[in-house]
């Protein structure tokens, strides 16, 4: 027995590890249940009376021993582990960064309002969260319109003056009322409507409005404008139609299509068939959206037009499911990255 004892006690002192998962495998063998240590305690009870003292200091001595040679490599192995830097362990390689790119939204909008601003445009900006006057009661919107309704605008609920904008033409009302004519704007940003989500639609969506108001200006100015915006976005064969319509802050009112490229005027199910997609409304101000601006009608007149960012993206880049702008999936947007 006291053979056994001091093999162990040597092996014990010889063991070098070269991981910590080895430690712990040794210290299962040694002083484990199953161990060499507990079998030796086995052998111990039979040994003879005069002879316990002596052993039993001994097999006390090794266990000791064996529990401070085994916590110590465990601490060695742990101090390795531990990063010795606050930014880690500068010696370990690096990892590869992934770069993200803009969003085709952000390409967009901005490549929009870098066209405007070649004809002398400038951009203005607004709250997200408005109220009625600048939404709606400025805008020649009439108490009883569907607009104000809870189906189609998300009111907050402790003061229902107060909404989500339904639309960037707040930014106009504002820009009016601090700005004397001539006013030449556009106002990018993120709108909010109570719709269905779908393929064409969304309850969150980014328009951009613009406003044109000087002296004589006219509805040729605003078709003229337009045509130079539709040609310069979607190509010199782009072409446009205006269709009759109506705002209530617009008089005259017109509806914009473009010629549908995804399909080449052939008809799908983007453009409904038709070969033509609804890019903008658009119309000359009524002079009651002037005067409730502080602004003089008889001497001032200007033209309006807003559209959806998603659906001019839809058209530029060929995608058919504007929920796609939404997903934030990485396999999608990285589809834009050499888009400059």
């Amino acid at each position: 027995m006291n053979n056994k004892i001091n093999d162990l006690l040597r092996r014990v002192e010889e063991f070098t590890p070269k991981s910590a998962a080895e430690v712990e495998e040794f210290r299962i063998k040694i002083l484990g249940k199953k161990g060499e240590m507990n079998a030796l305690l086995e052998e111990f009870k039979s040994v003879a009376p005069e002879l316990k003292r002596e052993f039993g200091q001994k097999i006390n001595q090794l266990k000791n021993r064996a529990l401070e040679r085994v916590n110590t490599l465990k601490e060695e192995f742990a101090a390795a582990a531990t990063p010795t830097s606050a930014i880690g362990d500068m010696t370990r390689p690096g990892s590869k960064e992934e770069l993200g790119s803009r969003h085709p939204i952000s390409l967009v909008k901005n490549e929009i309002c870098d066209i405007f601003s070649r004809l002398g445009y400038t951009i203005a900006d607004g709250p997200e969260i408005e109220d009625d006057w600048h939404v709606f009661s400025a805008l020649n919107f009439p108490p009883e319109h569907p607009a104000r309704d809870m189906q189609d605008t998300f009111f907050i609920e402790k003061n229902p003056d107060v909404l989500l904008r339904t639309h960037t033409s707040s930014i106009q009302v504002r820009t009016m009322e601090r700005q004397k004519p001539p006013i030449r704007v556009v106002c990018p940003g993120r709108v909010f409507r109570n719709e269905a989500i779908s393929y064409r639609a969304h309850c969150i969506f980014h328009q951009i409005e613009g406003l044109y108001i000087d002296e004589g200006v006219s509805f040729a100015d605003m078709k003229q404008s337009i045509l130079y915006f539709a040609k310069e976005l979607f190509g010199e064969s782009a072409t446009i139609r205006m269709r009759p319509s109506y705002f209530p802050f617009t008089e005259p009112s017109a509806e914009v299509d473009v010629s549908c490229n995804l399909c080449g005027g052939k008809g799908c199910p983007v453009c409904k068939g038709t070969g033509w997609l609804e890019i903008m409304g658009c119309g000359m101000v009524d002079p009651n959206v002037l005067e409730a601006s502080g602004i003089d009608s008889k001497k001032y007149s200007g033209f309006a037009f807003g559209m959806g960012v998603e659906r001019i993206a839809m058209l530029k880049f060929g995608v058919k499911d504007l929920r796609l702008y939404f997903e934030n999936d990485v396999r999608f947007l990285h589809q834009f990255d050499s888009v400059l």
